[in-house]
Parts: C-alpha cells; sequence; structure tokens
C-alpha cells in the first residue's frame, strides 16, 4: 500500500460521513511479560492518538506514547526500571484528494519520513514484538521518536513520493528545546507495481552530532561540516496469506578525527495467515558496522486475535551480538488491545 494513504488514513477518523469537523480519540494498549534467562520483567506500553479535524481540509493529530521499560528486549541488558513520556508527533495537517492524485501538507513534531516500519511502529499493526535493528529511540540509523518540521506527501497514479525537512537528523533526533539544531532533508518515492506489490527508495542527509555528545571529537570545521547520511530500498508484497515486507539501508556518519563510521542494516520479514484468528511470523535482520559492533537478529512470533480489538502475540528472538559472538536469546508474550474511546461531531 502506498505510504501517502498510509499517513492520510489516521487523520481522517471516520467522524461521520456529513461531519466537516469533530474529535476522535483511539489508543493500543500492550501488556507484556518478557524473559532472557537472566532477567524477568513486565511493561506497559500506551500510545493515544487524538485527531481533532477542523474542516474538511485541516486536522490537528497526534501520537503520545507511555512506555515503562524494559519494554523491547534489548532493553533487558540495561539497568534498573522506568516511565517515560514521549510526543512521537504532534502537527498540523492539510489534505486535498482528487481523483487520481492527493496531498497531504503537514507542521509539527512529525515521525520521520525515512523507511517503512515507521508505517507499523504501533503494536497493533506491527505482527512482531521487536523492532529492526537499524530503527530505535537514540544511536540509530532512523529514530523512532518525532522529528519538528514539515513535510509534504504526493500520490499521483500509482506513483507516491514525500519531501521532510527537519530539525534534526534521523540518526539522532533532538527537541526543539536541545541544543545542537541543523536541518536535515529526507526524501523517498515509491510505486504500485501492481495490487498488494509496493517498492520504494528514500534518503537523508544533514548534520547529526552537538557538541555535548559523548561520541563528538572537535576538528578543524563546524558541527554543520559533519553530515549524517542514508539510503535505503524497501518492499512489500501482499499475495493471498501471505505478506512479505522487507527493507536496506545503508547510514554513513562522518566525523574529524576517526574514520566516518558506515552501517549496513537490513531485514526481511513474513508473516502467513493461518486461520482469520491465527499467524505465524518470521523476521531475520542484521546490522553490520565498520567499527565492528552490531549483530544478527532472528525472531518467531505466533499471533491469535481472540476479537476484533485485541492480539495475543508469543514470540521468541535471538540477537548475535558483534564483536562478541554472543547468542541472546529472549521470550516475550504481549496482550495488545484496541481503544476507541472518544469520537464525536462537532458540525
Amino acid at each position: 500500500m502506498k505510504r501517502l494513504l498510509l499517513i492520510f488514513v489516521p487523520l481522517i477518523p471516520l467522524l461521520g460521513q456529513e461531519a466537516t469537523s469533530g474529535f476522535d480519540l483511539r489508543a493500543t494498549v500492550t501488556g507484556e511479560v518478557l524473559s532472557n534467562g537472566e532477567r524477568s520483567d513486565a511493561a506497559v506500553r500506551s500510545v493515544f492518538y487524538p485527531t481533532w479535524k477542523l474542516s474538511e481540509h485541516w486536522v490537528v493529530s497526534g501520537g503520545l506514547e507511555v512506555i515503562s521499560q524494559p519494554f523491547f528486549p534489548g532493553d533487558l541488558d540495561r539497568p534498573g526500571l522506568s516511565t517515560r513520556f514521549r510526543v512521537l508527533n504532534a502537527n498540523l495537517g492539510y489534505s486535498r484528494i482528487w481523483k487520481k492524485a492527493s496531498l497531504v501538507v503537514r507542521m509539527g513534531q512529525l515521525p520521520s519520513a525515512m523507511g517503512s516500519f515507521l508505517l507499523r511502529y504501533d503494536d497493533a499493526d506491527n505482527p512482531m514484538v521487536d523492532a529492526p535493528m537499524e530503527y530505535g529511540y537514540y544511536g540509530s540509523g532512523i529514530t523512532t521518536l518525532g522529528l519538528a518540521g514539515a513535510e509534504a506527501d504526493v500520490t499521483v497514479g500509482k506513483w507516491d513520493a514525500r519531501a521532510q525537512f527537519a530539525n534534526s537528523s534521523p540518526a539522532d533526533a533532538r527537541s526543539v528545546f536541545d541544543d545542537g539544531q541543523f536541518g536535515s532533508w529526507v526524501g523517498g518515492m515509491g510505486y504500485t507495481i501492481r495490487q498488494g506489490l509496493h517498492v520504494g527508495i528514500a534518503g537523508y542527509r544533514g548534520p547529526y552530532l552537538y557538541q555535548s555528545d559523548p561520541y563528538y571529537r572537535p576538528g578543524p570545521g563546524g558541527l554543520h561540516n559533519l553530515p549524517a547520511s542514508g539510503y535505503g530500498v524497501d518492499g512489500e508484497w501482499d499475495k493471498g496469506h501471505w505478506n512479505t515486507t522487507g527493507e536496506w539501508h545503508r547510514f554513513d556518519l562522518a566525523y574529524y578525527v576517526i574514520p566516518t563510521l558506515r552501517e549496513e542494516a537490513g531485514y526481511v520479514e513474513v508473516k502467513r495467515v493461518l486461520h482469520p484468528r491465527w499467524y505465524v511470523g518470521e523476521r531475520s535482520g542484521y546490522l553490520h558496522t565498520s567499527y565492528g559492533f552490531g549483530g544478527e537478529t532472528y525472531e518467531a512470533v505466533v499471533g491469535y486475535r481472540p476479537n476484533m480489538h485485541q492480539i495475543v502475540k508469543v514470540g521468541y528472538g535471538v540477537e548475535h551480538e558483534l564483536p562478541s559472538g554472543r547468542l541472546a536469546g529472549t521470550f516475550t508474550a504481549q496482550l495488545v488491545t484496541t481503544l476507541h474511546p472518544l469520537s464525536f461531531a462537532l458540525r
């Protein structure tokens, strides 16, 4: 499915066929237990999606996350417990739809336009329990945090394209209250070959370091001369009971006094629907760097839908860590519940 349509659908909730304005609130709540044999914990993640439709073309939308940690399998290696609140997106959007084309323009806190996994970052949309290795809050090739900026998304026939300008790089998200904010560009386009088969490309470039970053090493130029660049391809194929998605990325993070860090990452994810209530999924991925760290991950999940609002996922993942060669396995069980507590039309 085209990226623009996946972005556009949440912006226009079903407030009534004749309503030109109104308010809608949806949420995804995930309860989880996870264990790696050395540590076991329970966690909760809630993401709220408020949408205020101002008129036929204007809308204010958001994504607000409350998450206890450790939540993802990799968090089990970090000591302590914590609860975080994050604004994943909060923006003002304008949309127009024609017979064979559409346009969405948004300004505010936005998810990165790089890659395709962020369109499935919600636990109700992600058939697995973890995220690919190149995605994360900090220190990853593509941040899952929101970026302050503006974006335009266009579809024309089978083509879709997007351009985004943000206050910081997808390689290192910065708040509007932080230092080290530099403009960063992201762009991408895709083509629907036929129903269920879509391919896309994307890339970004812009400064990513800041003065207090522990990895920053002063050099002869300013921070704005140390760009992070990334590019990649993605694809999705839906046929019958099968769904296959995949991405490949390359990232280059420039330094002054030490060699540029180069990262290559990718994954393939396959989901097979066994029954309207049951599915199985598998994802294999890797992240390799020029400094020798990274690794590979393998994850298998069985999913069950007791009703239309809930999903039970039971999964086991193995990470091969580099350069240590350590194998780390994690068992995870999730109960994902989608809620629609509020929706009303104003006129």
